[in-house]
């Protein structure tokens, strides 16, 4: 049955001059200024906290395993927030929304789509972590080793690129026969699929199975990590031995309940379902906000960190110390 506006149909096909529009929040055009400050000293205040945290944890001479793991998921979220801010700043500058091209859509859905994977594939990696660290302290320094931290990050990487690709390739393999504006702030797939006028389930399978892959595969694998971890804590008799025990994991299953939490909320829904007003508001919590937290998460509860910020700020001090005291020297003279 054709459908509406299926004279765009080849154009959209082939890729050929097409252009999206980013409607982002053009239905708030009085508080755009404002919108647009907020976006950009979270994001601002985002850049500067992960990368703080990356360039700490990768000038450290010598790392944990966790902290390799913390580093390379600040190296993501660096990513990730790169990826979608600029764009949605773009947007709010805009009065109608931001053009975005066929290939930059499709390019910006498989970037996002990729980091969110490997984000989720890395929290599983850090369970495991957390399981050897409280299950099997003695063993740690072999069973974690350093060789192994670099594999698991490749892998983590490699699927999550290979499982974007096969999504974001059967997403804008389909015909795009409704109105080219996204109403959204950046080329999601719930969003970028509304736009499709293909009725058939191809898609929306190819969107249930990235999400059991890249969300329910990895979820599994942390929540069999914690449930040996609690049958591990069950059988410390102490309180305050349980308690040391389980705030190693607190930072872990903070990050992993936010991200969670709002993907799930996003992609686990069925089609008829979608709301693009909700959609957005969680999305802004999911690109803006958690990345935020995540900095303020490590540098609060985790002591590393804590202990390399320290080290870091002391010597930065010395530094500006001993600069002010060649300063003197030399007006002396």
């Amino acid at each position: 049955m054709p459908c509406e506006g299926c004279m765009e149909r080849d154009n959209v096909s082939t890729g050929a001059t097409m252009e999206f529009l980013l409607l982002g929040f053009s239905e708030l055009l009085r508080l755009r200024v404002l919108l647009f400050l907020i976006f950009l000293i979270v994001h601002l205040v985002t850049l500067a906290g992960n990368t703080m945290i990356f360039l700490a944890v990768v000038t450290e001479p010598s790392r944990s395993p966790m902290l390799f793991f913390l580093c390379q998921l600040s190296a993501i979220e660096l990513c990730y927030t790169l990826v979608i801010v600029p764009k949605a700043l773009l947007s709010l500058a805009g009065a109608e929304g931001s053009a975005i091209s066929f290939l930059g859509c499709a390019v910006q859905m498989q970037l996002f789509v990729a980091l969110g994977g490997a984000e989720c594939f890395l929290l599983a990696a850090m369970s495991y972590d957390r399981y050897v660290a409280i299950c099997q302290p003695l063993r740690y320094a072999a069973l974690v080793s350093e060789g192994l931290c670099l594999r698991l990050a490749l892998l983590c990487g490699l699927a999550a690129c290979a499982l974007a690709l096969g999504l974001t390739a059967a997403v804008f393999r389909l015909p795009f026969c409704r109105s080219r504006r996204i109403d959204h702030f950046f080329c999601d797939v719930p969003a970028v699929l509304h736009l499709a006028c293909s009725h058939g389930y191809g898609p929306q399978l190819a969107l249930l199975a990235a999400c059991l892959l890249l969300l329910l595969l990895p979820f599994l694998l942390i929540l069999a990590s914690y449930l040996r971890v609690a049958v591990a804590l069950s059988g410390i008799s102490s309180s305050a031995g349980r308690g040391k025990a389980f705030s190693t994991c607190v930072s872990h299953l903070a990050i992993t309940l936010l991200h969670y939490g709002c993907a799930t909320f996003i992609y686990i829904h069925p089609k008829s379902s979608y709301s693009p007003a909700r959609d957005k508001v969680v999305s802004l919590v999911y690109t803006n906000v958690t990345p935020l937290l995540y900095p303020l998460i490590y540098s609060l509860r985790n002591k590393e960190i804590r202990g390399i910020l320290r080290k870091r700020l002391r010597r930065k001090k010395i530094a500006q110390v001993n600069g002010d005291a060649i300063r003197v020297v030399m007006c002396v003279g």
